[in-house]
């Protein structure tokens, strides 16, 4: 699940409608809401986010915040380690290699390191 997905099954439930009324109002299929949740999907177009914002009457710094996850969420990424240190491509391979194994404590642990103070 992405960052993006969890929050718009959060908004989902809050509202108390299921895929099917979602998809029908967005005009898109359960099967596309369902992989946007579960991260099998790629991020949403600013469109599609804004669209969803609309559902959910989003304003100001909700609608931001969805916007925010939306970038941050796209499950398959490549980084690019080309002209960086020997260190920073080791860093990336060991995270691709390593991710799934990581305890969500870790993670957490990580990501709090990465963003810094």
């Amino acid at each position: 699940m992405t960052p993006f997905g969890r929050r718009m099954r959060v908004l989902r439930e809050k509202k108390g409608v299921n895929l099917q009324d979602m998809s029908a109002a967005l005009g898109v299929s359960t099967s596309y809401l369902s992989a946007l949740e579960h991260g099998r999907r790629g991020r949403p177009s600013r469109v599609r986010v804004h669209e969803i914002c609309q559902y959910f009457n989003l304003v100001w710094d909700e609608a931001d915040e969805l916007q925010r996850l939306a970038r941050i969420s796209h499950p398959r990424i490549t980084v690019d380690t080309s002209g960086l240190s020997p260190e920073a491509t080791e860093l990336a391979n060991e995270l691709a290699q390593r991710i799934r194994k990581l305890s969500t404590a870790k993670v957490k642990a990580l990501l709090a390191t990465l963003k810094g103070p």
